[in-house]
């Protein structure tokens, strides 16, 4: 049997719990909790109930709790659990419901288990930050988009319109470019636009094809390359260019640009013309 490994980390930032529980086979009998609860099953099969309702929830499902859901849930497969989880109070959760709305209202899912490929694609970055305490632009950003995602399918309905804000996407666009190399935030970029969180990122969205914070990494690693097409040590870079993690500005350089950051200044040293 594996070993049952527990961990809990709570991000000051974000105030939010992040927790996961690999190697388990605890069973949980019907509980609920006064807060919310968004989890997601990285591996492992349970048979879920949830009020009055029946569920086999296995890898890839999405678990939304509100406050007061009475739940329970056993192991399934004979294996054990590995399960992804994130605890939100419901003040907290107000906060971000009025952002992403416009409303100072609480949320309420409709659905307990969900699939949901990009809403899972947000929790496992938003979870994976959090439990490593780092980027916390990216983190913030990554915690809104999912909620925004979570509360505009699964939620009760209200008006989703993007507007255009062209002006103020223009100007934060600029901003990022003029202050790539220094630790700069969402709340900084906001104020430089005049919009709020999440409108910034659902306008940004529509108008780039990208969020913020991925515009802000794609300058960097534009920056990065020039300075390694220069001959300056990938160290080096990745501090002149804003990226206080090594290993986060090796593998973000990797994943756009097809090679890591030390092989693409070996061959931009080698040949001539560089590496498109």
């Amino acid at each position: 049997m594996k070993q049952e490994v527990r961990t809990v980390v709570y991000d000051a930032q974000l105030r939010m719990e992040a927790y996961r529980l690999k190697g388990s086979v605890q069973p949980f009998p019907n509980h609920f909790h006064e807060y919310y609860v968004i989890g997601w099953m990285e591996d492992g099969e349970r048979a879920l109930s949830c009020k009055d309702r029946e569920y086999t929830v296995q890898k890839g499902s999405i678990l939304l709790f509100n406050p007061g859901d009475t739940h329970a849930c056993v192991q399934k497969d004979g294996g054990t659990l590995d399960y992804w989880g994130l605890n939100a109070a419901k003040a907290v959760m107000l906060d971000l419901a009025e952002e992403v709305t416009g409303r100072r209202e609480l949320p309420r899912f409709s659905q307990n288990v969900i699939l949901d490929e990009e809403a899972a694609r947000c929790l496992r970055s938003l979870h994976t930050w959090m439990m490593h305490g780092t980027d916390a632009f990216g983190k913030e950003e990554c915690l809104l988009l999912l909620i925004g995602r979570l509360v505009q399918t699964y939620g009760q309905p209200f008006e989703y319109g993007v507007p255009a804000c062209r002006e103020e996407i223009e100007r934060a666009c600029a901003f990022m470019e003029r202050h790539y190399a220094e630790h700069i935030g969402l709340e900084q970029i906001c104020r430089c636009a005049g919009l709020s969180r999440s409108t910034l990122l659902r306008a940004f969205a529509k108008a780039k094809g990208v969020t913020p914070y991925s515009y802000l990494e794609n300058i960097r690693i534009g920056e990065a390359k020039r300075l390694l097409e220069q001959g300056v040590p990938p160290v080096e870079a990745a501090l002149r260019t804003g990226f206080s993690d090594q290993s986060h500005f090796t593998n973000y350089f990797h994943r756009l640009i097809g090679l890591a950051p030390g092989a693409y200044r070996r061959n931009t040293e080698n040949e001539s013309g560089g590496v498109t």
